[in-house]
């Protein structure tokens, strides 16, 4: 086996695509110090900041997706997608990597098919239990295909897959006591605590069926810590107290986890698999905005083995008789957390790695 001097990753659009990437490169650094590593994103998305601010080099390219809704604003698509594979080309030939990863995103899709065309080993990190129409063709190239549910043989080559999960963050790991964690949201008492997450942005339709039912939801006795997303909380901000605790942002996931006697939170990918080890009951409210609708399907995955419940969001009338049925039935709660925690893969991360340094030896 070759020692991995230099990897190329690309991988954007969302947290959930930036996250698994930023983890499989600080594994490689880790396992190889002085190795290179090489970002490949969209220009104008996310990662074009974040990459660098956690101090790894990208490069951009001028790629974005089809607009279901707004159909004149893809009349660009083919020059961007032109364009896109030839700047891909000329990374890589100048880069020269031993593998390179993609974890979805715009600019995967060039990188990789110009990768395997030009004879580079390919590996691909799929989220979500129902990948999108670029990996399922990018698939056909790849080396190798590591997902984090069951059952993708019927989207991917069977003997292309490893199961492995998707990448977690350390400090998750082991977390902290539940009285620490309500202590350091300055929680009044030890009663049970609601978790709401709606995404580091947001979920507009959480946020409001929250506010709209939230004296029904501490009528049954709980304390909420209330994660509003940044474009909002200057909204909602209003209802912080001693027994509501309303965040922007949550920087402190491990102790909010660990706070928690339930958990309200959309269905992305990387947010399962760290729910899976909290091990805590979770009801799925998921984003209907979504390519494929597959948070939908990533919820139904955990509910059809009776790890988790889920609302739709035309469902969210009935949240707090939701919550109600569940805060009173223990057995359930305690089902869901046994349920869903068969689905931690807390060594995701390693084993990714361990499947790009096979690549290097063909």
């Amino acid at each position: 086996m070759k020692r991995l001097n230099k990897i190329l990753i690309s991988g954007g659009g969302t947290g959930g695509h930036i996250f698994p990437a930023l983890s499989i490169a600080r594994e490689v650094v880790r396992r190889y110090p002085g190795a290179e590593v090489l970002f490949v994103g969209a220009l104008d998305r996310m990662e074009m900041q974040k990459i660098p601010a956690a101090g790894f080099e990208i490069e951009g390219l001028w790629i974005s997706g089809i607009n279901r809704k707004r159909v004149l604003s893809n009349l660009l698509f083919p020059a961007k997608l032109i364009s896109s594979l030839w700047k891909a080309r000329r990374i890589i030939k100048r880069f020269n990597p031993a593998v390179v990863v993609g974890t979805g995103g715009f600019a995967s899709g060039p990188t990789l098919y110009m990768a395997s065309l030009m004879g580079i080993p390919t590996l691909i990190q799929e989220q979500n239990s129902y990948p999108g129409i670029t990996n399922k063709l990018l698939s056909r190239r790849a080396a190798r295909i590591c997902v984090a549910y069951e059952g993708l043989g019927r989207f991917f080559p069977p003997e292309k897959i490893v199961l492995t999960g998707n990448p977690v963050r350390t400090d998750l790991l082991n977390l902290p006591s539940r009285v620490e964690a309500l202590r350091h949201f300055a929680f009044p008492g030890t009663g049970k605590t609601l978790l709401i997450l709606g995404g580091s942005l947001g979920a507009a339709a959480i946020n409001r069926t929250v506010a709209d039912q939230l004296d029904d939801i501490l009528s049954l006795g709980v304390q909420v810590l209330w994660q509003t997303g940044k474009l909002y909380y200057e909204r909602y901000k209003q209802f912080d107290s001693a027994r509501v605790k309303v965040k922007p942002f949550i920087e402190r996931m491990d102790a909010a986890y660990a706070s928690a006697d339930v958990i309200v939170s959309r269905a992305g990918a990387g947010t399962i698999s760290e729910l899976a080890l909290a091990g805590k009951p979770v009801l799925f409210i998921p984003s209907p905005n979504v390519a494929e609708d597959h948070q939908r399907k990533n919820a139904e995955s955990l509910v059809e083995k009776n790890a988790a419940g889920m609302l739709t969001e035309n469902e969210l009338d009935g949240f707090a008789g939701k919550l109600a049925e569940l805060f009173d039935d223990e057995d359930k709660r305690r089902t869901w957390s046994k349920n869903i925690s068969a689905f931690a893969k807390p060594d995701a991360t390693r084993d990714i790695v361990n499947e790009i340094e096979k690549l290097t030896g063909k």
